[in-house]
């Protein structure tokens, strides 16, 4: 999935992984400790907000030493 995070979306648990290219459970694991700010839970599944998941890139990048 090569769509941009956008602000306004809602990204599935599997959308995420599939983008970030980790698997589902390491998702769930971020989304239970509180790294993607603004996740809600509609019944038993998690929601990301885009706003969240850049939070959580812009938060988890490093920059390459030469």
């Amino acid at each position: 999935m090569n769509e941009p995070t956008t602000p306004d979306r809602y990204w599935t648990i599997a959308e995420v992984a599939d983008h970030l290219r980790v698997s589902r459970m390491t998702v769930y694991r971020l989304a239970d400790s509180g790294a993607f700010p603004g996740t809600i839970r509609v019944g038993r599944a998690y929601r990301i907000p885009g706003s969240g998941l850049q939070a959580y890139l812009a938060a988890s990048t490093i920059e390459a030493t030469p």
